[in-house]
């Protein structure tokens, strides 16, 4: 089943120069089906699951520095889903537990930094950002893996 990812505004990469306003993002299974105004997406994915954000939907981020303190490697994991990365620098999740962690929840773990763009075929990490600049929604690998109360 296809997920309608829908927001207030949607870029491609975080510097999109041409965002999407009302904008969705449509992931069947862990990838990116297609990108473009909600209400041509609906029309193409009528049987699509509809998730409305308010906010900005965009790729979801690398966490390029240490992880956040935590008691447990999947609690310093998900201190990271909930800053709206679905990635983390291979220098950073060295330590014990963090990578076994980081596959549980499908983080990437990568070998150098990166910005990440939504491409049609490309992995379906999401995040969506608030006014205020929080962190509302992380999609990682299609899944929804962090959700603000």
């Amino acid at each position: 089943m296809e997920t309608l990812h829908a927001a207030d505004e949607v870029r491609r990469t975080w510097d999109d120069p041409e965002p999407i306003p009302d904008g969705a993002v449509v992931v069947g299974r862990d990838r990116v089906r297609a990108v473009g105004p909600y209400e041509e997406l609906r029309a193409r994915f009528p049987d699509a699951r509809v998730r409305r954000w308010a906010g900005v939907l965009g790729p979801a981020r690398v966490h390029e520095g240490p992880l956040p303190d935590a008691p447990t490697p999947r609690e310093r994991i998900h201190a990271v889903l909930k800053a709206g990365a679905a990635a983390v620098r291979a220098e950073y999740a060295a330590g014990p537990g963090l990578g076994a962690a980081a596959e549980r929840v499908g983080v990437r773990v990568l070998p150098v930094a990166g910005a990440g763009a939504i491409t049609q075929d490309g992995r379906a990490d999401l995040a969506v950002f608030d006014a205020e600049g929080r962190c509302v929604a992380t999609v990682c690998a299609g899944r929804l893996v962090h959700r603000r109360a």
